[in-house]
C-alpha cells in the first residue's frame, strides 16, 4: 500500500495506537516489534479490540481484510507521520537536551495556551515511537506544535528532525547524560546539535540560553536567533529563591513583579526563561506568561515539593546523571532546611565512567554536612564511602521504615530505573 493510501486511512480514522491494552475501537494499530516481542502476533487482539486496521510486516499475521502488510512497521509509521507533517503549515517547536527538556515543554506548553491551540509531546514520549505518535496526534485546528527529542546516541535527533521538520529549536543544556552512548561530553554536544544543525539548513529559528557559552559556538552561522539568560539577552531575568521554591525576576524592559513558581530549585530557572522567551516571541502577554508559569505544578517525580506526615520531600527522581545530581545536590545543601538527608539512587547509562562518576558523586557529597545520607544501586557498590548502602529501593524501603524520619528534609533523587519512589511510599 502507498504511504498516501493508508493517510488516506488515517484521515478517516485519524487515531494511531501501538498497544493493545490502550487500543480504543476505530484507531489504527500498528504492529510494532521489540527485541524480546513480535508485535505481529497482537494483530488478532487488535482485531477483536475494534481496531479500523492494522498495521504488520510478517505475513503469517495477515489474517483479515484489515489487515495492512508493510515492509518494516515502524518505518511505516515514521513515513506516515512524514506525510502528516507536510500537510500542516503551522509553528513547530523542536526540545532536546540533557536536562530539563520535559520541565522546560510543560512550561511552554503552559504559556502558548494561553493564546493558542497546541499539541505537545505526552509526558516523556520523546523517542523513535513517541515522536511520529505526537506528529500523528496533531489535530485539524492546531495553531502550534511542541515537540520533545529525547536521544542516547548520535544521529537520533537528526533522525527526529527528517520526519518533524521542526521551524524553531531549543536545546536546554548539553550535560554528562548518556555518556554511555554519546561517548562523553563533546558527543552529547554533537548529537544534540544535530537540532541546531537542521534549523541552520532550513534558516530555522532557534531560542538560546547565553548563560551556555557552548551553545553560542554550535550556534554558529544560525542566523535568526532568539536569547534568553541572566545576561546579554533579548529576554534577561534574575532567580530568586523563597524557601525551596524559585521565583523570577524579568529584567528591564519587561519588568514587573516576580513570577513565582511551584518549580524546587535554582536549576530551574533557564527552564523558566526558556518559557518566558518562546512565549514574548509568540506575542503571549506578560501578563498571561505570568499567569502560566505560576499555575504550574510539577508531577511525574520532577522536582516535585511533598508533605508526608512531619517530613518535607524534593522528589526529583525520574532522571539522573552528573550533571543534574551535582545542581540538586548544590542546591539542597544551600537550601535553609532543616533535618536534610539525601537519598540518591545510581546514574544510568554511564558506561566506562560509572564508577569514577560515582565517586565523585559522593566526593561532592562530602563537601556538606547531611542528617542521613542513603545510596542506592549497584553503581556505588565499589565506591568507598561510610555511607549507608544498599543494593535496591526495596532493601532501602525496608531499611526506611524500620527507622522512620522525623521533621526531616529529603531530597530523593535517581534515575527512573534506579525506582526511588519506592523510597518515598515507605514514609506513608
Amino acid at each position: 500500500m502507498e504511504i498516501t493510501q493508508l493517510y488516506d486511512l488515517y484521515l478517516q480514522h485519524p487515531a494511531v495506537q501501538t498497544d493493545t491494552r490502550k487500543l480504543r475501537p476505530g484507531e489504527i494499530f500498528f504492529a510494532l516489534s521489540g527485541p524480546n516481542f513480535n508485535g505481529n502476533t497482537f494483530a488478532q487482539k487488535a482485531l477483536d479490540e475494534g481496531a479500523a486496521c492494522i498495521v504488520i510486516d510478517d505475513a503469517n499475521y495477515n489474517i483479515s481484510s484489515k489487515c495492512i502488510l508493510v515492509d518494516d512497521v515502524l518505518a511505516t509509521l515514521h513515513q506516515l507521520a512524514l506525510h502528516h507533517r507536510k500537510q500542516l503549515s503551522i509553528p513547530f517547536l523542536a526540545i532536546t537536551g540533557s536536562n530539563g527538556k520535559t520541565t522546560t515543554k510543560e512550561l511552554i506548553a503552559a504559556v502558548l495556551q494561553k493564546k493558542y491551540v497546541i499539541c505537545a509531546t505526552q509526558g516523556n514520549l520523546n523517542n523513535h515511537i513517541g515522536v511520529p505518535l505526537t506528529l500523528l496526534g496533531i489535530k485539524p485546528g492546531t495553531e502550534i506544535a511542541i515537540i520533545e527529542m529525547g536521544a542516547n546516541h548520535l544521529h537520533e535527533i537528526a533522525a527526529y528532525c527528517s520526519i518533524a521538520l521542526p521551524t524553531h529549536g531549543l536545546i536546554t543544556n548539553c550535560g554528562k547524560a548518556h555518556i554511555e552512548g554519546f561517548g562523553g561530553i563533546e558527543g552529547v554536544r554533537k548529537g544534540k546539535g544535530e537540532l541546531y544543525d537542521f534549523l541552520r539548513g532550513t534558516d530555522g529559528i532557534i531560542f538560546r540560553n547565553t548563560d551556555l557559552d557552548y551553545l553560542e559556538q554550535m550556534a554558529l552561522g544560525i542566523a535568526r536567533q532568539v536569547t534568553y539568560g541572566e545576561h546579554d539577552a533579548d529576554y534577561c531575568g534574575k532567580p530568586l529563591m523563597q524557601d525551596v521554591f524559585l521565583n523570577v525576576a524579568l529584567m528591564a524592559p519587561h519588568t514587573g513583579s516576580a513570577i513565582p513558581t511551584r518549580l524546587v530549585g535554582v536549576y530551574n530557572f533557564p527552564n523558566v526563561m526558556a518559557s518566558v522567551a518562546v512565549g514574548m516571541h509568540f506575542g503571549v502577554s506578560p501578563d498571561e506568561i505570568r499567569d502560566a508559569i505560576a499555575g504550574y505544578n510539577p508531577d511525574n517525580s520532577r522536582s516535585q515539593w511533598l508533605q508526608q506526615g512531619s517530613n518535607r520531600i524534593i522528589m526529583d527522581a525520574y532522571n539522573a546523571n552528573p550533571s543534574s545530581m551535582q545542581a540538586a545536590i548544590i542546591n539542597f545543601a544551600a537550601a535553609d532546611l532543616q533535618n536534610k538527608m539525601l537519598w540518591l539512587g545510581g546514574m544510568k547509562e554511564m558506561g566506562p565512567e560509572e564508577l569514577n562518576e560515582h565517586k565523585a558523586l559522593v566526593s561532592l557529597i562530602s563537601d556538606s554536612d547531611w542528617n542521613e545520607v542513603i545510596l542506592v544501586g549497584k553503581e556505588f557498590k565499589d565506591v568507598n564511602t561510610n555511607y549507608r548502602w544498599f543494593e535496591n529501593s526495596a532493601d532501602a524501603a525496608a531499611y526506611i521504615r524500620a527507622h522512620l524520619p522525623v521533621n526531616a528534609s529529603i531530597l530523593i533523587k535517581g534515575s527512573r530505573g534506579s525506582k526511588m519512589e519506592v523510597m518515598k511510599d515507605a514514609l506513608i
